[in-house]
């Protein structure tokens, strides 16, 4: 794949010929990597795959996805880039590995979390549900994206009271904008900044785990 994104691949221990593992996909935030969001899915990734994407844009110290314009303002041709370069990686990790389409999940940090609702709300039942961290829908998305039905689909989208980058308000209107289109959705809030506490990743580690995120293959 001529440009395929650079990402870091766990795997599941014992592959069996012919079986399809569960995959989840990392997306991390503004100017980190794709080692930033593996330490996340610890107690997630049994049996299955997790690919960790690095942004394709640099952004000293590390990368990002796609470059703003203004407050809460993604430059739309970065943005809409990005997207279909994330669908692609996806398309791309089904067709070379054991990837079973049926569990598919989306978990992404601010600028990563974004897009993992955007990607969401694009790809409808396509994804089994998501995990989005401190991030917001943008307008543009809601207004003029070609949105699937969430009848199907599981969030669990957090935010931080204190957030001073992106406001706790539009996570709170991103889960609700979920639950408008269908999705079973779950919203928690956290007396933080921009940031994922010890108490969030407990939160959604279990929330993975009561979907049977976690059940033997």
């Amino acid at each position: 794949m001529k440009d395929q994104l650079v990402y870091e691949l766990r795997s599941p221990e014992n592959i069996e010929p012919g079986k399809k593992y569960p995959a989840i996909f990392l997306l991390h935030g503004m100017g980190s990597n794709e080692q930033n969001m593996m330490p996340l899915v610890s107690g997630m990734d049994k049996n299955r795959f997790v690919f960790s994407i690095r942004g394709p844009i640099q952004q000293p110290p590390g990368y990002a996805f796609f470059t703003i314009q203004g407050f809460g303002n993604p430059h739309r041709d970065a943005f809409d880039s990005a997207i279909n370069k994330l669908e692609n990686f996806i398309e791309y990790a089904v067709e070379k590995y054991q990837v079973n389409t049926d569990d598919l999940f989306l978990m992404g940090f601010s600028q990563g979390a974004i897009l993992s609702m955007t990607l969401g709300l694009k790809l409808g039942t396509r994804i089994k549900g998501i995990i989005a961290l401190s991030g917001y829908i943008p307008a543009f998305v809601k207004e003029e994206y070609d949105i699937q039905s969430m009848d199907q689909v599981a969030a669990f989208i957090s935010h931080g009271e204190y957030d001073q980058v992106l406001p706790y308000e539009w996570g709170v209107n991103a889960e609700a904008f979920y639950k408008q289109h269908g999705a079973a959705s779950t919203f928690s809030a956290y007396p933080e900044g921009h940031t994922v506490s010890n108490k969030n990743h407990h939160d959604f580690t279990a929330w993975f785990k009561n979907l049977g995120g976690n059940r033997d293959e």
